[in-house]
């Protein structure tokens, strides 16, 4: 559904945009901040949604004209602004479907309401034509930008916009939705919690990704074996991981987390927070066999590949370089 109460975790931002409407003090312009897959666009698409509703509650009624047509995504008055460019938004886009579209007055709505998802990507010239329309708004414009990076926004934006930041999700919250909404066992949603931190659209979608298990059986695989591998078998590994590349830094972050688990049950010989719980016997038998000098180097080793790969360093070398690492001290 795409009501308020739909929104998990983000109780200020909820209890900001529905107080917004209640007292009808809606400001004219927002920026609503977070990493990718926060639910940045659910939270703007039910505050749209709501602000356009025939029925003036604070929720969306989903029942009313209006409402019907938002679910369709055919809501006249609320403007999705596109762009053809993959990492830019270009003036001539901002300018048609922004500054000369907001002079018209709503077609059937109280509001327009125009959303401009990954607005970090407006360049300079795209930004300073929106500057223009949020200087003077309509008083039924209401142009709610999405971003992931705020520092890419001029600071005479910013000046001129309600900026709502996405907070993490608890834990708790991002492990009961997984486990009632998504149907996911407990150990695998264990797993994409401590993966996601905090990251309830990433969560989810690292719950439903055959590419995230096969990732992780592979990462698996090699941290539970590194030790007896030969020099062979441990290029074998690195060549298969130049299959997905794009997701090596996934990778890393599953053998932190592992190796975060075998220092933790070797402090503790407790295997309630564990994350690999499924994996308790290879989680005790590194434990036994590893220092806790020897443990935090691997932890450092693997955050020094991931500046090394994020900097183009060679990626054979590096994993390389890591693996002799884990073998060693793993």
């Amino acid at each position: 559904m795409s009501r308020f109460q739909d929104i998990i975790g983000q109780e200020q931002i909820k209890e900001h945009l529905m107080n917004g409407i209640s007292t009808g003090k809606v400001s004219h312009a927002y920026i609503i901040n977070g990493e990718r897959f926060s639910g940045k666009e659910f939270v703007a698409r039910v505050f749209a949604m709501a602000l356009q509703c025939e029925r003036d509650g604070v929720e969306p009624c989903h029942e009313c004209h209006s409402c019907i047509q938002s679910l369709s995504d055919n809501q006249p008055d609320i403007i999705y602004v596109t762009h053809e460019k993959p990492n830019t938004i270009r003036v001539d886009e901002i300018r048609d479907q922004v500054n000369s579209d907001v002079a018209i007055k709503p077609y059937s709505s109280k509001y327009k309401v125009y959303i401009i998802r990954e607005a970090e990507k407006m360049n300079t010239e795209a930004q300073n034509a929106l500057l223009k329309t949020l200087e003077e708004p309509p008083a039924y414009a209401v142009i709610i930008l999405l971003t992931s990076n705020l520092n890419d926004l001029l600071p005479t934006i910013l000046s001129r916009c309600v900026v709502l930041n996405m907070k993490p999700v608890a834990d708790s919250l991002v492990k009961k939705y997984l486990c009632e909404e998504v149907c996911v066992p407990d150990y695998k949603a264990q797993v994409c919690v401590a993966f996601a931190r905090g990251n309830l659209g990433r969560a989810r979608l690292l719950a439903t990704s055959d590419e995230f298990d096969n990732i992780k059986a592979d990462a698996v695989a090699v941290l539970k074996y590194v030790r007896e591998m030969e020099l062979s078998e441990m290029i074998g590994a690195i060549k298969k991981m130049t299959e997905y590349k794009l997701e090596v830094a996934d990778y890393l972050d599953i053998c932190a987390m592992w190796y975060r688990d075998v220092l933790l049950y070797k402090a503790t010989k407790d295997a309630n927070h564990l994350v690999f719980q499924e994996e308790l016997q290879a989680i005790r038998a590194a434990a036994k066999r590893s220092s806790y000098e020897g443990l935090e180097m691997v932890i450092t080793a693997l955050e020094t590949a991931k500046k090394r790969l994020a900097a183009n360093v060679n990626f054979e070398l590096t994993m390389e370089l890591l693996f002799l690492t884990m073998q060693e001290n793993g």
